[in-house]
Formats: structure tokens, sequence, C-alpha cells
């Protein structure tokens, strides 16, 4: 992935960036409820981000790339700790006791987010009724995507826990978009793009350490008992959905407006879906297909 400052990236690079967000990013769904089997979450939190940190500074090491400048350091560090430890490790929490699709439907806010807080781009966005239109139909075609299983998670929530798991989760997605920004307006001035998201996973990973330490989860695991299946997804996070997938994110934050990245949180549940019916064997209804359709057509607008 270039750095950071490209200024004109190709359309064939911007294209194969969106596609790789969209859908490995969907497909990860599977793979972290895969990966909670056999690992606690603080401890899959390091696993996946320690590992593809450490992977993608090694590369640049490799290269001779540059690697410690201390105001980048700083500002990638910000950016880790907000927008993973904070944002996706609050979604890896309470997935524990939130049904999965009002996970789903949190999560998706967070293109809405992304306009609130982008307060640089407020004269813009709130100008633009294709932008504001397109948010709002995304957001809903995804409550219409999700539509039975919401009913069923809406029934599930009424204790102390769920509430909670609500409230967490309501951070978690702003500070994902908060962290977002952040990034986008806080570029690397002397570290290339890779050794910048390099810096946000490990420390981000680094994070996750003294959780894992208070709940004891190195004493509850039992590595001879994980299953291969387990292995495979936390191997997938790190190489697709962090290395791979979090690289394009973070570039595409440099290079495309924020509102249009943004569009990521309506396409992955498509992806997941899918996925879903092509390989669980998972029903689809005419409920849903509306619901697919009007994501699709927000993302365009």
């Amino acid at each position: 992935m270039p750095q950071a400052t490209t200024k004109h990236p190709s359309s064939l690079m911007v294209i194969a960036a969106f596609a790789t967000v969209y859908i490995v990013w969907g497909s990860t769904y599977f793979f972290i409820q895969e990966a909670l089997h056999g690992f606690p979450p603080q401890l899959l939190g390091i696993l996946r981000f320690s590992i593809a940190g450490l992977l993608l500074m090694t590369w640049c090491v490799i290269k001779g790339e540059k690697i410690f400048v201390k105001k980048d350091m700083l500002n990638a560090a910000v950016v880790g700790l907000i927008l993973l430890f904070v944002g996706n490790g609050i979604v890896i929490w309470v997935e524990q006791t939130i049904p999965s699709a009002m996970a789903a439907i949190m999560v998706s806010s967070a293109p809405l987010w992304f306009v609130l807080l982008d307060k640089q781009k407020w004269s813009v966005n709130f100008k633009s009724k294709r932008t504001i239109t397109g948010l709002v139909l995304g957001f809903v075609g995804v409550v219409l995507l999700f539509s039975e299983p919401l009913k069923h998670a809406f029934s599930a929530i009424g204790g102390t826990s769920e509430i909670v798991g609500l409230l967490l989760l309501t951070i978690g997605v702003i500070a994902w978009s908060g962290g977002s920004l952040y990034s986008k307006h806080h570029p690397p001035t002397k570290l290339s793009g890779t050794v910048n998201t390099a810096w946000q996973m490990l420390f981000a990973g680094l994070a996750f350490i003294p959780g894992t330490l208070v709940r004891g989860e190195l004493n509850t695991v039992n590595w001879s008992s994980i299953s291969f299946g387990s292995w495979f997804a936390v191997a997938y996070l790190v190489l697709m959905g962090s290395i791979v997938a979090y690289s394009a994110y973070v570039w595409l934050l440099q290079v495309r407006p924020a509102t249009q990245v943004s569009t990521y949180a309506y396409v992955n549940p498509i992806v997941a879906v899918l996925l879903g019916v092509v390989f669980a064997n998972e029903k689809i209804n005419a409920t849903q297909i509306t619901g697919l359709a009007v994501i699709l057509g927000s993302v365009l607008l």
C-alpha cells in the first residue's frame, strides 16, 4: 500500500482498496466469532494486533524504512488506542452479551458519526443532499437486512449487562469514527503509511495486555484444546483483517472523503449475509433483499 502522502492515486488502486475493505471486513464477522471459541477477547486482541504489527514492522525494517519519529509515533499511539483498542475492542467484548444483529445495527451507525464528528467538513457534508440521503438510507437498509434477528435481539435485551453493553457499543462506534478522523487529519510526516499502521497495531496490542492479566485470561486458556478452526480464524484476522484490510482502510482515509470511506459499515453486513447464504446454507427473505438493494443504492449516492 502506498504512503499516506499519495495525492492522486490511480482509480484502480482506490477500487481495489474499497473492495478489500468491503469484502474482507465483511467476512471477519464469522472469523471473530470462530476465534472467540478458542480465545478470550482480550487475548484475541493481543494476538491479532501484536502479531500483525510485528509482521508489518519487520517488513519495514527489511526494506530499510525509517522506524522511529517521535511525533508520528505519538499520533499512531492515539489512533491505535482510540480506533483499535477502544473501538474494535469494545465490539469484541460486547458480543459476549449483545446479540450479533444488534451489534451489527449499532456498528452500522458509524457513517452517521463520521458526518457529525468531521467538523472540518460540516460545510460540505451538510449541504450535500446526496450524502445525507445516502447515509440515512444506508442505515435504514441495514435495519431491513437484519429485521428478523433484530426482533429477537430487542426481546433479549433488558438486563443490566445488555444495557451496559449497548452503551459501551455506542462509545465504541464513536471511538472508531473519531479515531478514523484523527488518523485522516494527522497523517504521518516522516514515516511511511506502512510503518504508521504497524505502530498503531503495536500500541493497540500492548493496550490489551493489562485487561488480559487482570482477568486472568492466560490461566483459563487450554492451548492444547484450541481447535484448528480457531487458530485459522486468528491467522485470517491477522493477515487479512488487520494487515491487508486495515492498511487499505488507513490509506483510503488519506485519499478519499471520510464519509465515502465510512460506507464500509453498510457493505460489510451485506458480505456477511451473502457468505452465510453461500457457505452456511442460510436463507434470505424478501425484506432482506430489499435491505440489500437499499444499502447498495445508498452507497452509490
